[in-house]
This record gives structure tokens, sequence and C-alpha cells, in this order.
């Protein structure tokens, strides 16, 4: 019900969010300006910040902006390829280059690491938190998804989508939200599977970043325009915002906040 709210005060705030819409907003009330030389972020579900510098330095700030904690092991296992924080009690940092998942605290303490080659998964595409408090992991080698739990034990696959699809998904990002479990594939469009791999939706829609899912509704970025996608119905909807969104490198969508991070700075936006 909480995350139903959230778009739908993001509906009410970004006015002209409606199909088809090509106006754009001008702007949005700047709240601040947050960090240095940044190069990624993320906020969880109560508000918090995870600041990502180009020293490799992981910090994370209360809503007020107060340091909670730092990670500063990051470029231990390479590149850092993305982050889930989706739980706020269990961070998830993906090295998709030494197929590594590292398990931090709310703290940003090191909990654990999963070392996916030790479990027979070489090629892992890209990870998610699982709604059993385990991991979701692409094994793009074998063409299936799969479910671990936190000593890297498989407790779930589906079937290659190979076999099930003409041109299986390579998914750049998965969500498991509402009993659901959504892959995006920017060149191949928005998968909707169940817990047991059953296809329940699928659609083209292409050339998507910085997705999210929020409720029943799927969001995200071209551009400098936002759009939304109920699915299973024909709800497709865009908002343009050119000029906060102009020479973003990524976005994100809170109740109250948008955003946005450009010129290595992180601006944050009330709705």
């Amino acid at each position: 019900m909480k995350n139903l709210l959230l778009f739908g005060l993001l509906l009410i705030h970004l006015t002209g969010f409606s199909t088809g819409s090509k106006e754009g907003i001008d702007s949005l009330p700047l709240k601040t300006i947050l960090g240095e030389n940044l190069t990624g972020f993320a906020v969880d579900n109560l508000g918090y910040i995870y600041l990502l510098d180009g020293t490799g330095q992981l910090k994370k700030l209360s809503p007020t902006g107060d340091s909670i904690g730092v990670f500063n092991d990051v470029r231990r296992f390479g590149k850092l390829y993305s982050m889930d924080v989706s739980n706020p009690l269990k961070v998830l940092l993906f090295y998709k280059d030494f197929g590594t998942i590292v398990v931090l605290d709310r703290f940003l303490n090191n909990r654990l690491t999963i070392d996916l080659r030790k479990h027979q998964i070489f090629q892992a595409k890209t990870i998610a938190q699982s709604f059993d408090n385990g991991v979701w992991v692409y094994d793009e080698l074998e063409g299936k998804l799969k479910r671990l739990d936190d000593g890297g034990t498989l407790k779930g696959e589906t079937v290659d989508f190979r076999v099930i699809f003409s041109d299986a998904p390579a998914p750049v990002f998965i969500s498991d939200a509402d009993r659901l479990v959504y892959l995006y594939d920017p060149l191949k469009g928005l998968f909707v599977l169940d817990y047991f791999g059953t296809v329940k939706n699928k659609v083209a829609l292409m050339g998507w970043t910085d997705v999210q899912v929020i409720g029943n509704r799927v969001l995200g970025r071209k551009g400098t325009m936002l759009e939304s996608y109920v699915p299973g119905t024909l709800e497709l909807k865009e908002q343009a915002v050119p000029e906060i969104l102009e020479g973003a490198v990524k976005v994100q969508v809170s109740m109250e906040f948008l955003y946005v991070l450009k010129a290595g700075k992180l601006h944050i936006y009330r709705l």
C-alpha cells in the first residue's frame, strides 16, 4: 500500500504526467546538493542515501544528512557494478567482473562475501534482493534466473530462458516486488515473472535507464523523459523534465524527492 502511495504522490507532484504528454516541467525546488566527484548513488525506502565517490568510498547518510557509515573496501573486488539497497538492513554490492557479492549491514560493515564462481555461476549478469532475504542472480551462461541463500546455496531456478523465448533477455536490472520478479533488458524490454519462473507479462519497452519498480508500476528514464508503465495494461505515461535531467548520469524517485546525479554531485529536488 505504501509503494502505491509513493507513486501516486509522484503522479500528483509531476503534473502533466499523462499518456503521450510531451510538455516539460521547467523546474522543481532544489532542496540540497550533496557530494563531490560522485560516480553513483542509491536511496533506500527509509530515505537513507548511499553515495559512491571516485575514490571508491561508499558513504551512507541519514535523511537529514548525518553520516551513518562508511565502507572503504569497495575496490577490493574491482569495479562496483551495482548496489541494491531495497532492504535497508542488508546492502548488496555486486562486482560483476569478479562474480562476487558483498553483503553489508545497515552501518556498512562487511557481513559476508559470496563468490558466485564457487557456486558454479561463472557469468552472473545482474543480481537483486529476493523475497526470502536471499539473492536473485541471472546466470547468463545458463540462461537462468537463480535464487540463492546467503551462503550461496541454490534454492530455486527457472528453466533456460533460451528454450522458452525466441530471443532470450539479458537483463541489466532485477527487482522483486509484490510477489513478482521484474527483469529489464534495454534491448528486449520488460519481462515480469512469478516466483516459479512463469512469464506473466512481456512488453517491448526499450532504451530505458534508471529502472525502478514502485507498487505495480515500473518507472524508467529515456534521456530527459520520465516514463512509467503498469504491466498488463496499455498505460504508458511519460513526463519531460528537460532542464533538471539534462546531463543526468543517474536518477531515482522517492516519495518526496527526485534525486539526480550530474557533474559529480547529487542534486535533490522536492516533489
